[in-house]
């Protein structure tokens, strides 16, 4: 009993300690060590935690641990393979070489591969697939330009162009099949969001729209880089408008990932121009670099945020898994103190 009291109390000593933390010091995550960068780049991952990229020249899945070769397309050509994409039901989209010898945009779900690329004439690639197993991305179009599409099986859709542009590449899509990316044009690019139809999410300088999008969440929020008056450019999060979330003191930012709680993590340039890690979280933007114990490493981008809180990240040398530490986490690491 005196024992179950002793931990009670000890829990609450801990917990109020934990909520006088400054606001800037709250969450902090644990850690996994994916991969060597020499040799693997994690790309995306999912709501469980499992990682998708590209090892050496083949696809990646890491799951629990265990790294897992995706392999290519079934063809002669069995070079090469990338992996961008991964839904949580373990579906994967991609790149693969192909049977012409170039590239196809390819889905590796239930131990087969898909190659959606053979939908089209030219070389494709898939960046992204959402919880129903739509697969976005782009293909080169027989009149030259790129085309982003979406597939649906067995169907495929040209998202077309913004009036006026010329290529447009899709980066993410949401559960109701939205997608993002951005429209070129000469020598800049627009934001985008295609549902149905494709609307120019203008940018943080109205005189002067550069911008891109890379992620959208099921509540419809984007998140991408603009630039911003003065030339600098900064990450923005898009919710009926384009908010800047600002740097970490440097003169640049871009938002990579964006999770349904309106979490955003991606990477920012600080006073001396390197570049962390950050996630913008209660409307402050931090550096992840001070809520995970990392001696000697920068973790320089993050890539992905999930539902669970996770965020894949990488340094120079290592990608790394980060998750945060609960309350009785938390108490633990401080009993072993």
């Amino acid at each position: 009993m005196r024992k179950a009291a002793f931990c009670i109390i000890l829990l609450s000593v801990v917990m109020f300690l934990l909520g006088a933390l400054p606001a800037a010091a709250a969450p902090r995550y644990t850690y996994k060590k994916i991969c060597t960068l020499w040799t693997t780049l994690p790309q995306a991952m999912n709501a469980l935690g499992q990682v998708v990229g590209q090892n050496d020249t083949h696809a990646f899945l890491w799951s629990g641990g265990v790294m897992q070769d995706l392999g290519t397309l079934p063809t002669p050509y069995n070079y090469s393979s990338g992996a961008y994409g991964i839904n949580a039901g373990g579906q994967v989209a991609g790149i693969s070489t192909a049977n012409t010898g170039g590239y196809h945009a390819c889905l590796w779900s239930g131990g087969g591969t898909q190659d959606i690329g053979a939908l089209f004439t030219l070389s494709s690639q898939a960046t992204c697939i959402n919880a129903g197993g739509q697969v976005a991305g782009w293909y080169n179009t027989t009149s030259g330009p790129y085309h982003a599409f979406l597939y649906s099986n067995p169907g495929v859709t040209d998202l077309g162009v913004l009036p006026g542009g010329l290529h447009s590449y899709a980066y993410g899509i949401n559960g109701s099949g939205q997608v993002v990316g951005n429209c070129s044009y000469t020598g800049f690019q627009h934001a985008f969001m295609w549902n149905g139809s494709m609307h120019d999410l203008g940018g943080l300088d109205p005189e002067n729209i550069v911008s891109e999008a890379y992620a959208i969440n099921n509540n419809g929020q984007v998140v991408g880089k603009s630039k911003i008056p003065g030339g600098s450019t900064h990450a923005f999060l898009y919710s009926g408008g384009m908010q800047d979330l600002g740097t970490l003191g440097g003169t640049y930012s871009k938002a990579l990932g964006i999770n349904n709680g309106g979490q955003v993590v991606g990477e920012s340039t600080v006073a001396d121009s390197s570049s962390r890690a950050f996630l913008y979280s209660g409307g402050v933007m931090l550096d992840l670099n001070s809520l995970v114990n990392l001696p000697g490493v920068n973790l320089y981008t993050a890539y992905g945020i999930n539902d669970r809180g996770q965020i894949l990240a990488n340094s120079s040398f290592d990608g790394y898994l980060l998750s945060p530490v609960s309350s009785l986490a938390a108490l633990d690491l401080l009993l072993l103190q």
